[in-house]
């Protein structure tokens, strides 16, 4: 990415820190942060778009964590997720002249890190080698809200078939309608629904069975 500094997930830049705190704000405050945020988003994408590797730096540190866990969530192995996320900037710093504006750059870069990892995987002869389950990806740091039954969601969905996790990942975790789903995924609303409803027919199926 030229001269582009790769930064480790979950550091602070300078897109973050100029913005204010958010712990304690009122809604009030809570909408000028929102709206200082886009604004400085906009600014960086401009300068990235006239080849300013400092700028797309900086939209890269407030993206990376949400783009890897999207790789994560529909590859289900974190070395693969790696690759796909550091795969996906790299197209977007080549095609960003592409970005017309028309949505925010967070989810133009979740369009393109969708297509890196359904291109990955059109190219692999066996997709099974590059799925494994929650349990081979390194657990993140113990939290209050840790549980098994957390885990064991997490399990079960990197277990569901690729067409059903894909869709699942994409509208019930992100939220994505099944007209942009079908978009992403290059099928038909129709069949993204179909998708869902099998995704989450399956999970039942796999929680209940680890219950029993």
């Amino acid at each position: 990415m030229g001269g582009i500094k790769v930064v480790k997930k979950g550091e602070i830049g300078p897109l973050q820190a100029a913005l204010p705190a958010q712990s304690g704000q009122t809604e009030s405050s809570a909408v000028v942060v929102a709206a200082d945020k886009i604004a400085a988003e906009k600014r960086w994408v401009q300068k990235a778009r006239n080849a300013d590797p400092y700028a797309f730096e900086q939209l890269y540190r407030a993206n990376v964590d949400k783009i890897y866990g999207l790789c994560l969530r529909m590859t289900g192995n974190a070395s693969e997720a790696e690759d796909c996320a550091q795969e996906a900037f790299i197209q977007a710093w080549n095609k960003l002249d592409k970005f017309r504006g028309d949505a925010a750059f967070g989810t133009w870069l979740h369009r393109v890190a969708v297509n890196v990892v359904l291109g990955r995987m059109r190219k692999s002869k066996r997709e099974q080698d590059r799925i494994r389950a929650v349990s081979d990806v390194a657990p993140p740091a113990e939290t209050a809200a840790d549980n098994g039954e957390l885990r064991d969601l997490e399990q079960a969905i990197n277990e569901l078939p690729s067409g059903a996790r894909h869709v699942f990942v994409l509208h019930a975790v992100y939220g994505y309608s099944h007209g942009e789903t079908g978009d992403m995924l290059g099928i038909a609303e129709g069949t993204s629904k179909a998708q869902l409803s099998r995704a989450r027919r399956l999970l039942v199926q796999q929680l209940n069975e680890k219950k029993s």
